[in-house]
């Protein structure tokens, strides 16, 4: 389960973050590459933009669904 305390500071406000247990998988880009991007220099994904759209927002969900670590929070913020 994702820790908010440990949080990457490049995800943007709100409800969905990815956390340190990122193993860089890409799962979480391709399943909803409009929210997550990911850092080159720390081999990470981290939330770019909140979901705007019914549709991004499940997509994001399912992101967190099918995190292998579990490394996507959502703490509804």
């Amino acid at each position: 389960m994702a820790d908010k305390a440990n949080k990457y500071s490049d995800n943007v406000a709100g409800k969905y973050y990815v956390d340190n247990q990122c193993i860089d998988c890409d799962l979480c880009r391709e399943t909803a590459p409009a929210n997550f991007n990911r850092n080159s220099d720390g081999g990470y994904s981290f939330l770019s933009k909140q979901p705007g759209t019914a549709e991004e927002e499940s997509q994001c969900k399912d992101a967190k669904e099918g995190c292998p670590v579990e490394a996507i929070g959502d703490d509804g913020e």
